[in-house]
């Protein structure tokens, strides 16, 4: 039987995602997933050094939506190479917008966060985010009680919250940086719990990301003249760091991250996010010649440690 050419594209994309669709779920990390976490929670480090520098030339609001409007591009060309749907079930646009009104809250705290603060003490309180997460899941998730463990590790990393936020004493601190960082991180925790609870839950990654993109775009666009002049003194290493938050992050970045939570366990990949503050801190003081004042080395190691234990898997 001859087939149309239109026929014969879906066949030929079929098969050129049968091995994706075939990759084997594992039940624990093994190397491979491990290097991968790692680099990943590098990557996301990295990347708080990147949204400070690129501040230079873009006011944080407005960066914040070029970022969501280019990773909108970016998505768009991905889904089609790959024949991805764009059609979304009529159930999940509650949760999507939703969660597009939640992340275009997010970035604007947190971009903001991270021009009047330093790396290392927003990213101590920014990756925070399982300590909230683990309390909302206690009482919204039947199987996701807070075990003895957990209780210890949710202590450490508040008290080290806590700590970040009352030391006064290192360089560039700010309440309100502070703040921001804290309330971008509950809505992160918003998100999460936005994808379980709604049907947006049974909408492929790549559609949630889109989502959440597409709706913060031109919202972040439009409020952003309320923050300041959209232009600072743009350079080249400003334009640099958008397109490398654009394409290696806020869309390549975050499916790549999908696609090692459809491989590996939730809560395994997850132990992997004490790194990202410890790392966070590394490069604002290696690459930003940060003042890091022991109290914020205190609180890293006690969030660290709190969002090691309320992830790690009880033995059996």
């Amino acid at each position: 039987m001859r087939l149309w050419p239109r026929q014969q594209k879906r066949i030929d994309l079929a098969h050129a995602r049968q091995p994706c669709e075939r990759m084997e779920r594992k039940d624990h990390i093994d190397l491979f997933g491990a290097a991968a976490l790692i680099a990943f929670a590098l990557h996301l480090s990295f990347n708080q050094v990147v949204i400070k520098v690129t501040a230079g030339g873009f006011s944080p609001v407005f960066a914040a939506g070029l970022r969501s409007l280019g990773a909108v591009v970016v998505l768009l060309i991905w889904m089609r190479l790959r024949g991805v749907s764009m059609q979304i079930p009529r159930n999940a646009y509650f949760g999507g917008i939703l969660a597009g009104l939640l992340f275009a809250f997010e970035f604007t705290c947190l971009f903001i966060a991270l021009d009047i603060t330093t790396v290392s003490r927003a990213s101590v309180i920014f990756y925070s985010m399982p300590v909230w997460l683990a309390l909302l899941a206690h009482v919204l998730f039947p199987g996701e009680q807070l075990t003895r463990t957990k209780v210890v590790g949710l202590i450490a990393a508040m008290s080290g919250v806590a700590l970040a936020l009352l030391d006064r004493n290192s360089g560039q601190a700010s309440w309100t940086g502070d703040i921001l960082a804290l309330c971008s991180a509950f809505c992160w925790a918003g998100i999460v719990l936005c994808v379980r609870l709604t049907s947006l839950s049974q909408v492929p990654p790549a559609q949630q990301l889109m989502f959440q993109v597409a709706v913060s775009a031109p919202i972040l666009l439009l409020i952003a003249p309320l923050f300041g002049p959209l232009i600072r003194d743009i350079q080249p290493i400003h334009i640099a760091g958008m397109a490398f938050q654009i394409i290696a992050v806020a869309s390549l970045g975050f499916l790549v991250w999908f696609w090692l939570m459809k491989i590996y366990p939730a809560s395994s990949v997850a132990s992997f996010s004490f790194l990202s503050p410890v790392f966070s801190v590394i490069f604002g003081w290696l690459l930003l010649s940060e003042e890091v004042a022991p109290s914020v080395w205190g609180a890293l190691v006690l969030v660290a440690s709190g969002i090691y234990l309320i992830n790690r898997r009880p033995r059996i």
